[in-house]
């Protein structure tokens, strides 16, 4: 039986939600052996909770520091300081992967990436490795070693371009999408979804994740939400405020000063999310990598909220550019943003029929295509 060892590291949800969506769909679909590792936390537990918390920290309260450490990490001395490091650990990587003698190594971070290739590189290990890139913008961190990498999954053309202008064989780069849960190729009776979630079927829904991870920018956050509760009086809103009981308890605020509460639902947390997209016409979000991809395979434009400097202002820039969001800029009056956007509404579906050609519904079952493939 082959086997497959997935690995991920705790920066952000997106990568161990690529990471598990291609472990389902590989266990529910071939007869494989496989495992999930945290590739950081497996090599040292306080590293892992340092750094994933330095991480955090930064993301939610110096996004400034991140957006500039995220750019620098391509070149200099950075960019050295972190691949040294991964030379160093990929010591500790290696009794994992003996252990565990996986046919293929499939990473969704760039540090396994670096880990896994250094060690073939060494010739330490022997296994196929495959590169899951989690974002919408390439980051040259990704492609330390990639010699020695097997094949790369990207999310879009550009990000092909980039790959093998950089000298990656093009037969190793393949644009497959980021993995996605397989719900998200399910047709849902729209009907029940209204009548679980107390919506009006005559009348349109907005979904609206209100910070994603880390709660981010709550009064600006709380200020959007306001302007499109009294923008599109029309619209009914499902308001998703994550673990954050301020941002929860500022959404409930609202919906009582608007008197809104007769189109608008409060959640601190959905697993509906493939569901409710299915209802939805708009997503109003943070542009991180999985909740993009959610939206384009659900057919839905973006309104693009408080992305943190570096990944996600990145794929801010390449949404807009595709025509297939709005960025709400720091700057920007979000009542004149919304009234601009739904003024026209053969812009909001030209931005929907855009998503078509960057939506990739069957990225997970593509991407594990190549991994056995490459078997």
């Amino acid at each position: 039986m082959k086997k497959i060892l997935i690995f991920y590291a705790s920066y952000g949800g997106g990568h161990l939600s690529a990471a598990k969506a291609i472990k389902k769909h590989l266990d529910d679909n071939f007869e494989v052996e496989t495992d999930i590792v945290d590739c950081i936390q497996y090599v040292n537990k306080i590293l892992n909770k340092v750094t994933t918390g330095a991480y955090n920290q930064m993301a939610r309260n110096c996004p400034g520091i991140w957006g500039r450490i995220y750019a620098n990490s391509q070149k200099g001395i950075f960019a050295h300081i972190s691949s040294r490091a991964n030379k160093i650990m990929s010591v500790k990587l290696q009794n994992l992967i003996k252990e565990k003698k996986p046919d293929i190594v499939v990473s969704t971070h760039p540090f396994s990436s670096q880990m896994v290739s250094y060690l073939k590189r060494k010739g330490k290990v022997n296994c196929k490795l495959i590169t899951v890139l989690t974002d919408f913008a390439p980051h040259d961190q990704w492609l330390v070693g990639h010699e020695y990498t097997n094949a790369f999954c990207v999310s879009n053309k550009r990000m092909y371009e980039y790959l093998t202008n950089y000298g990656i064989v093009k037969e190793k780069v393949h644009v497959t999408g980021i993995p996605l849960s397989d719900k998200f190729s399910k047709k849902f009776d729209k009907s029940e979804i209204y009548k679980e979630f107390k919506l009006d079927e005559n009348k349109p829904v907005i979904l609206f994740f209100g910070g994603g991870e880390f709660g981010l920018g709550k009064d600006r956050t709380l200020q959007i939400l306001r302007a499109v509760i009294n923008n599109l009086p029309t619209y009914q809103i499902i308001a998703v405020s994550g673990r954050n009981k301020k941002m929860n308890q500022g959404f409930k605020d609202i919906v009582e000063e608007t008197n809104s509460k007769d189109r608008v639902r409060i959640f601190d947390y959905t697993n509906k999310v493939p569901e409710i997209m299915s209802i939805s016409t708009l997503v109003v979000s943070k542009p991180g990598g999985l909740t993009t991809s959610e939206s384009l395979a659900s057919g839905l434009p973006l309104l693009i909220i408080n992305p943190i400097p570096g990944q996600e202002e990145e794929n801010a820039e390449f949404l807009e550019n595709h025509n297939v969001g709005v960025w709400i800029r720091k700057k920007d009056d979000p009542n004149v943003i919304i009234q601009k956007l739904f003024e026209d509404k053969s812009k909001l579906e030209q931005m929907r029929e855009n998503t078509k050609s960057l939506a990739k519904k069957n990225s997970t079952k593509d991407i594990c295509n190549i991994i056995l493939k490459l078997y």
